[in-house]
């Protein structure tokens, strides 16, 4: 090979594809501090019973691990459909899980996007959505949400009807505002969108919205294009497990069947999501605690002077700040990790324990009046 057939070899090695290049692989930092709130976990983890509960239906998955996992994770599937069935009727055949509900989410692209197709959804949304377009060649559009971050129905309905969009994508609440969708939402949209594509309510953090604030699980059995995903990461306290999932139409379900990998849950995942289903009670025993330390937290903000957005999740978006940047770095100096997120100005913090949402504030304060702090 020649000294010029050499260099050319080395200058696109790997050959990844063109879009990809130089994209920094996302993720929120990984930091050892003392108060982490930066990935809206649930600072609460299981009791030693429940521990021991699933330790017990681990080892027992391992047992057979010479022999492939149910494809079809019936038993979970059915578990999932009891637990979802409180707020509305859902069958077996009506779920659907992945490897957390990152993987639901490209599995429905997968399955509904592609080349030729688009996705929409309205900014500031989750920033993996437009990933899993990318990831899928789907084409993707944001709209834009208002000042407040609330959804004007009025012209969502007009970019819907302009870009015809195969799937919409609509957390709610919304990360990493917190915004919970108005109720009319759902079928608003679903209607415009119609057979022609999917409308996905992703409520990742659902089980935290507001007293009143209904699940679009309601809508289920009106609108047959409706997908409404969870996760077990939030509310559970399974950010470890990597549990999502989603209800929906018996015929998406069948769609997404097509585009799975072969035995992609594990079998001890889905022995520990059954021994986690086991305990909800008490792995959702705290989701009130932390609902009252978040409204208290945004209480708390907004007498200290500053903008918070509206919240039904266990994250509070707040600012505006000149250079967040720095005041995100102040606050990690002081051993507090939150989120540098969202709109330019605007930091989002996890709710922790109500100790360490006391240091966030006594950082906050500190980092931003840091001659009255020291008084």
């Amino acid at each position: 090979m020649s000294e010029r057939s050499e260099r050319q070899v080395q200058a696109v090695w790997p050959p990844l594809r063109p879009e990809l290049a130089g994209i920094e692989p996302y993720g929120a930092p990984q930091l050892d501090v003392p108060v982490q709130l930066n990935v809206n976990e649930n600072p609460y983890g299981p009791s030693a019973e429940c521990v021991a509960d699933i330790a017990e239906a681990a080892a027992e998955a391992a047992v057979t691990l010479n022999r492939y996992p149910d494809r079809e994770f019936v038993e979970l599937r059915r578990a999932l459909a009891e637990y979802l069935s409180k707020d509305a009727p859902v069958s077996a055949d009506m779920v659907w899980a992945a490897n957390g509900s990152n993987e639901v989410m490209l599995q429905l692209l997968q399955a509904f996007g592609g080349p030729g197709r688009t996705a929409v959804s309205f900014a500031p949304t989750y920033s993996m959505y437009p990933e899993y377009a990318r990831d899928t060649h789907t084409e993707w559009v944001a709209g834009a949400r208002e000042d407040d971050f609330s959804l004007d129905l009025d012209k969502a309905r007009a970019l819907i009807e302009e870009v015809r969009p195969s799937v919409v994508l609509l957390p709610s609440p919304n990360n990493p505002t917190g915004t919970a969708l108005p109720p009319e939402a759902i079928g608003l949209l679903c209607e415009v969108v119609g057979d022609r594509g999917i409308v996905v309510v992703d409520e990742a953090y659902g089980e935290f919205r507001r007293a009143g604030v209904p699940s679009a699980l309601e809508s289920l059995a009106t609108w047959r294009n409706l997908v409404v995903t969870r996760t077990m990461s939030k509310a559970f306290a399974g950010a470890g497990l990597r549990l999502g999932y989603l209800a929906a139409h018996p015929a998406i379900v069948d769609a997404i069947r097509v585009v799975r990998l072969p035995y992609h849950l594990s079998a001890v995942t889905q022995a520990v999501a059954l021994a986690a289903l086991r305990h909800a009670p008490e792995l959702l025993g705290k989701v009130d605690e932390l609902r009252s330390e978040r409204d208290r937290t945004v209480d708390w903000l907004r007498g200290q002077g500053h903008e918070v957005a509206e919240s039904d999740a266990n994250y509070v978006l707040f600012g505006r700040f000149a250079d967040r940047h720095a005041v995100w770095q102040g606050l990690l100096d002081h051993g507090v990790l939150i989120r540098e997120v969202g709109p330019d100005g605007w930091l989002r913090v996890s709710i922790g324990t109500a100790a360490e949402m006391d240091t966030f504030k006594t950082a906050l304060v500190a980092v931003l009046n840091p001659r009255g702090a020291e008084s």
